[in-house]
């Protein structure tokens, strides 16, 4: 029996391949281990968004190779499609498995040894819809992600993914009800929906809101939720199926910005005004009771003046979101935005993104205050000291709860009594007491 480790970064998409590789592995006698050194093969699945996100991938692949060099190491997926060349440059790295392929990795390595040089493979992705056999692996996990659709046409001037993932295209409907029905029947009780753009979803007559609600139907899932979606591809469907709140899609929504500015949001080419989006989100906000609402901004893409800059807080200050994750311009090559004029000085950018994260921190500890006497769901997935358990709301709020009976697994009613900060990570959660019994 052959052993076998994951490193994972990037996207939940990523997250959602790598247990579906983590399913193949294992029929074939693979155990999956977390422990580098024992390893006999080693897979990261790599992230190219930003150069940062590329230059951690590399120490990673170096890192294990230097801490067990006998076993067989590969590195697959974005920056494995859009960066082999550099990648090939790292001794001991013995395959290099773009986009296309990566999901076949089981067949391509027939028994982990290691090559005198990094194998290549590469191949054209296609824009057909496809299946994904079997059903993704989560050992530890109450909540499980489900891939619906891959590539993007957009082509924003700062984004590599149609480089890395191809053109848009879409899982086919019956093949999504029949691997989120296993996992359901395996235990989880939550389901992610995911994928590069899965506003765009589309298989025959089947559309993003079809998805939801056959996922809606499966007997033992209790919540459905949305992963990143653009704006521009939110249906009004789905605002009335998380405003109806009788079924199991959850309230909570990520909707990039990237900016507030209409220059820069122009010179990004999205496609939508800043306007267009403060409307969309607060027609959403007024309409779903206690809404969730995540977001991504970019600081300092080429051209953002100290005015641009502004105008994007703005928005942050003025929206209730509760989650803001903000993002260093990073000029990739390949991309419009790499030759762009205007750079913005680095120093500025650090001092923007301070700027940013501090605004982000305001505005998702308003939210979290603001949930104080509030009546929530929250699924429980990890138990803390004694009798403390830690699990998310439907808005994803991060929820910690005292309970007698164990309660991981289970979906609890409690009412939120405040909010606090773990002393480990000095992370903010909402404290809350139980007002009923879990779901059956």
């Amino acid at each position: 029996m052959y052993k076998i480790a994951f490193d994972t970064f990037g996207c939940r998409l990523n997250q959602a391949e790598t247990a579906t590789l983590h399913d193949r592995f294992r029929a074939r006698g693979y155990e999956v281990t977390g422990i580098v050194e024992e390893a006999d093969l080693f897979v990261v699945n790599t992230c190219t968004l930003t150069s940062q996100a590329a230059a951690k991938c590399r120490r990673r692949i170096r890192s294990a190779i230097r801490r067990n060099p006998d076993a067989c190491v590969a590195a697959i997926g974005c920056y494995a499609q859009t960066d082999a060349a550099a990648l090939a440059q790292i001794e001991g790295l013995d395959y290099i498995v773009g986009t296309a392929d990566k999901l076949r990795l089981a067949e391509i390595i027939d028994v982990p040894v290691k090559l005198p040089s990094p194998q290549i493979i590469h191949a054209e992705t296609t824009t057909t819809t496809f299946t994904i056999d079997g059903a993704g692996y989560y050992p530890s996990n109450t909540r499980a992600n489900i891939k619906v659709q891959e590539g993007c046409d957009f082509v924003c001037a700062f984004c590599l993914i149609p480089r890395s993932r191809g053109r848009a295209r879409s899982r086919q409907f019956d093949d999504i009800v029949r691997e989120a029905t296993m996992l359901a029947a395996s235990g989880h009780r939550e389901l992610v929906v995911t994928g590069v753009n899965i506003g765009t979803y589309r298989d025959g007559r089947y559309r993003l809101p079809d998805v939801l609600t056959a996922l809606g139907d499966i007997d033992g899932l209790d919540r459905v939720r949305l992963s990143s979606i653009e704006p521009t591809t939110i249906s009004d469907t789905i605002v009335r199926q998380m405003e109806s709140g009788t079924g199991k899609l959850c309230p909570y929504l990520h909707v990039p910005l990237q900016s507030g500015d209409d220059g820069v949001l122009a010179a990004m080419r999205r496609r939508y005004t800043a306007a267009q989006y403060r409307g969309f989100i607060e027609n959403a906000a007024a309409r779903v009771p206690n809404l969730g609402l995540g977001t991504d901004v970019i600081v300092g893409f080429p051209g953002e003046d100290s005015h641009a800059f502004q105008r994007s807080a703005e928005v942050i200050q003025s929206l209730p979101y509760t989650h803001v994750h903000v993002f260093s311009f990073s000029a990739r090559p390949r991309t419009s935005a790499y030759a762009m004029a205007g750079r913005v000085e680095p120093g500025v950018i650090r001092m923007r993104s301070e700027q940013m994260h501090r605004l982000a921190e305001s505005r998702k500890a308003e939210y979290y205050a603001a949930q104080k006497n509030h009546r929530l769901r929250v699924l429980c997935e990890t138990r803390g000291r004694g009798t403390t358990y830690y699990g998310f709301a439907d808005n994803y709020v991060r929820v910690r709860v005292n309970s007698e009976n164990d309660v991981r697994n289970k979906l609890i009613a409690v009412r939120a009594t405040g909010v606090s900060i773990e002393e480990s990570g000095n992370n903010l959660v909402v404290t809350a007491v139980r007002v009923g019994r879990e779901a059956a």
